[in-house]
């Protein structure tokens, strides 16, 4: 990216808002917890969640970030805090500590492959979240902003920064009120691009299939990138036409929290470095699948060292498919070299919070 700034850029890559947890993630669990019984888990880490899986994904592939977010007083808010500010050098200045507020927390359980999830955290008060939304200046001093859309709601800062040129990275949730209605997302039309998974894709357009409906997102949206999990990810360029598919890279999953996340980081990332559409999904795939290697949603995101490290690895292993290698080959002049890039490997998720720092 710094090749791409120019004097007079935006200080800001990417601009964020939302609700940050602190996630405790077990992991090695044989199946699913059983009413009545006591489970042991061979893993356990704790990381911040939430939107911070996102800043963190942005900022380990070199996008600067800002977030504006509500912080609790507590000690899991101020290890949050610590760690996304000096651990990964995401901008909080648009961020507030809020006096006796409690951190909200997501407990995480993963086994074959999936997850499940248990949270509680209360709404931070109306006058923080006001300040969140409309911290002065900031989105509009960025080149892009993921936002997501709520169904019947809009969030006056997506207008506003779209007004300014700020790219709109749209995605979406669970709708539950169960209308799926594309226009009840009221914002879908300040976006550059809309990134919603398989089933959330059918379900507001209808169609049969998810490629189809991609098609038929690229009628609202520029850009519809529709993941489609274990089969990887498929776009449409609604402004040209193009369209493009990726397959997943297999790997053995550790911990599916944050992926997609991490998968929209990476769309970004290539989106704003210009790349084509297809590599913009095939690198979105790639550290989606490091991510899921790692358990944790933030700190489980990959730096440039991993991908490098990947990127190497891969092409040393007997017997790959030249296809499959070519497909990835773009890679060969953005990773650096071992010694141009932060220590790897980077910090993960740990057991506990409280050791005299986040290292």
């Amino acid at each position: 990216m710094a090749g791409l700034r120019a004097p007079g850029d935006p200080p800001w890559d990417v601009y964020l808002t939302g609700t940050v947890f602190l996630d405790i993630i077990f992991t090695g669990l044989g199946s699913a917890p059983v009413r009545g019984t006591e489970s042991w888990a061979r893993g356990m880490g704790s990381s911040p969640g939430g939107i911070a899986n996102m800043a963190t994904a942005l900022a380990r592939l070199g996008l600067r970030t800002s977030l504006a977010a509500a912080f609790g007083d507590d000690h899991y808010g101020e290890y949050c805090w610590d760690t996304l500010a000096r651990g990964e050098g995401i901008d909080l200045s648009p961020s507030r500590t809020v006096p006796g507020w409690h951190s909200p927390v997501t407990v995480s359980m993963a086994y074959e492959g999936e997850r499940t999830m248990v949270s509680h955290g209360h709404e931070p008060p109306a006058d923080t979240l006001f300040r969140q939304q409309n911290a002065p200046g900031h989105p509009a001093h960025a080149r892009a902003a993921v936002a997501s859309l709520t169904p019947g709601k809009r969030n006056p800062w997506i207008a506003r920064a779209a007004a300014e040129g700020t790219l709109i990275f749209g995605d979406v949730g669970w709708d539950d009120t169960g209308a799926w209605d594309l226009a009840n997302l009221a914002d879908l039309e300040y976006c550059e691009a809309f990134l919603p998974n398989a089933e959330e894709a059918r379900r507001y357009t209808g169609a049969d299939c998810p490629r189809a409906a991609a098609h038929a997102l690229a009628e609202h949206v520029p850009l519809a990138v529709v993941t489609l999990g274990g089969e990887g990810a498929y776009a449409v360029d609604g402004r040209t036409g193009e369209s493009a598919e990726v397959p997943a890279i297999a790997v053995e999953a550790l911990d599916p929290t944050g992926a997609g996340d991490v998968f929209v980081a990476g769309f970004v990332t290539g989106t704003l470095a210009n790349w084509p559409l297809a590599d913009r999904l095939a690198f979105a795939g790639l550290t989606a699948a490091l991510s899921v290697q790692e358990f944790g949603g933030s700190l489980s995101a990959p730096g440039w060292s991993e991908i490098g490290a990947w990127w190497r690895e891969v092409q040393s292993v007997a017997g790959q498919d030249p296809a499959a290698l070519r497909r990835y080959a773009f890679l060969e002049s953005l990773v650096p070299d071992e010694d141009q890039v932060r220590p790897w490997p980077l910090r993960r998720a740990v057991p506990t919070i409280g050791f005299g720092g986040t290292g």
